[in-house]
């Protein structure tokens, strides 16, 4: 699917911020928001005009490197500090991926390190990345203060919960209701994030993301 004119806009801007830094090395790429922001969409979609612009790629999601799940759930299944604190491995995510995409990296990744459906931990053999490519990841809690340093360019959808709400709603059967109980442990664990890291002065672009058609820059450094 095509995406309308003002998105593509969105998204070939952003694409030209990345390749206009090709130093011949690699870059990496982070893509935040909150659950339901349009993260993985909009991260696959520049990874297309990225590619397009002769660049190889790498997609990774942090959401496949979860902790097992007596480690995400040991504050209680609904605890919002738990959702923020304990829902990701991040020593994996920075072992696996990030450092093999850093300066003098090897490039030799592993995509993924825990199965969600499952809660089987991943140690598979890694990939080998091209020179030169560009590593896209989406994911909550990208600008933690561990991994704001990291980030070559990073992006933040801005979406109010009552839509991103609706929009889990209709992909995962969830409340549309961001304030119902059930949906407790992700919105306040999220505003646990906001308060703690100001996600939205960190990134380097801010997009506001909850019309999907048009997307809207609201500032960039």
């Amino acid at each position: 699917m095509t995406a309308p004119d003002e998105r593509l806009a969105i998204l070939r801007h952003v694409a030209g911020r990345i390749t206009e830094r090709d130093d011949g090395g690699g870059l990496r790429i982070g893509v935040d928001g909150v659950d339901g922001a349009g993260k993985t969409v909009f991260a696959d979609e520049l990874a297309t005009e990225v590619r397009g612009r002769g660049r190889p790629v790498v997609r990774v999601s942090i959401d496949d490197f979860h902790h097992v799940r007596a480690v995400r759930h040991r504050q209680g299944r609904d605890s919002p500090r738990g959702f923020w604190e304990d829902s990701y491995n991040y020593e994996r995510f920075r072992r696996d991926v990030l450092e093999p995409f850093g300066p003098d990296g090897s490039r030799l990744y592993r995509a993924a390190a825990h199965d969600l459906a499952t809660d089987e931990v991943l140690d598979g053999e890694p990939c080998a990345a091209d020179p030169g490519t560009v590593l896209i990841v989406d994911g909550l809690f990208l600008h933690r203060d561990e991994l704001v340093p990291v980030w070559d360019l990073s992006i933040f959808l801005d979406v109010p919960f009552e839509e991103t709400a609706r929009r889990m709603a209709g992909r995962d059967g969830t409340s549309p209701d961001p304030d119902h109980p059930g949906m407790r442990r992700y919105v306040e664990g999220q505003r646990l994030y906001f308060a703690a890291c100001a996600p939205r002065d960190r990134a380097t672009i801010l997009i506001d993301n909850r019309d999907f058609a048009a997307p809207r820059i609201v500032h960039e450094r």
